[in-house]
């Protein structure tokens, strides 16, 4: 089955809102027309519904970075599911590392936000990934599965087809360090049988698996040119017109 690939550029906690549109007009500007690679920006929060409005009916698709589980109420700073779609977001990130290891989210935390995102319009782009300590102590498959079947919990076959994964080593993040496109492949492998295991063969051949950690104009197309690996989430390189557009030309 062919999987459409699709690149995601996560901009974390950087830009003002100036150059938030500065960079949205040119990546409007240079990806009009490419239409064979699914492409998504996930600006902070507080900038998405510029953003979308600014790339409303073009190719480029809006992500948000977190969301909270629940639809409404007395939960201060948060932000539901259904105020993200009325910003015109199609995707969200969900158990980012940063989330995870700084913001101390469990998996169990990322499960209710996905089955938030599910039960409305949103695409989950639901992350995975181990620490550098975890690779050295050989636990890579142990936490990826702990965080799949952890993160997945009640999620239909049905929903499981909507769902993008990224994985991403925490040790390559932001770090310079890349895993290696047969690195990368294997965990992507083994993540699909994973999903062949709960959701069978034609559902895990459906499911895009994405992979992020230091992605960046040079490395992009040997890491893409993997049978498994779908796509990537950048990082840092999404922060630049000229990277992200390569990005998305070497897919």
């Amino acid at each position: 089955m062919s999987r459409r690939i699709f690149i995601a550029g996560n901009w974390k906690m950087n830009l003002t809102l100036s150059s938030s549109l500065e960079l949205a007009g040119g990546l409007k500007e240079q990806l009009n027309g490419t239409n064979d690679v699914e492409i998504a920006v996930c600006p902070p929060s507080i900038y998405v519904q510029q953003v979308a409005a600014l790339l409303k009916d073009t190719n480029i698709g809006v992500g948000a970075q977190n969301v909270y589980h629940k639809d409404k109420g007395a939960f201060t700073g948060e932000i539901s599911v259904g105020m993200l779609i009325d910003a015109g977001v199609k995707y969200v990130i969900l158990g980012h590392s940063e989330r995870r290891h700084i913001l101390h989210e469990k998996n169990e935390d990322v499960n209710l936000k996905i089955l938030a995102a599910l039960s409305s319009s949103l695409i989950p782009i639901v992350c995975v990934g181990e620490l550098l300590e975890e690779r050295e102590a050989e636990a890579t498959y142990k936490v990826v599965g702990e965080q799949i079947e952890g993160s997945f919990a009640n999620v239909s076959a049905e929903d499981m087809k909507k769902c993008v994964i990224a994985y991403e080593p925490v040790w390559a993040i932001g770090t310079g360090k890349v895993a290696t496109p047969d690195q990368a492949e294997e965990v992507h492998v083994f993540i699909r049988n994973l999903i062949e295991k709960k959701y069978g063969k034609d559902i895990a051949d459906s499911v895009r698996i994405q992979y992020g950690g230091s992605v960046n104009d040079e490395n992009a197309k040997e890491i893409l040119a993997k049978p498994n690996v779908d796509g990537a989430l950048v990082g840092g390189a999404s922060l630049k017109v000229t990277q992200f557009v390569k990005i998305v030309k070497s897919a």
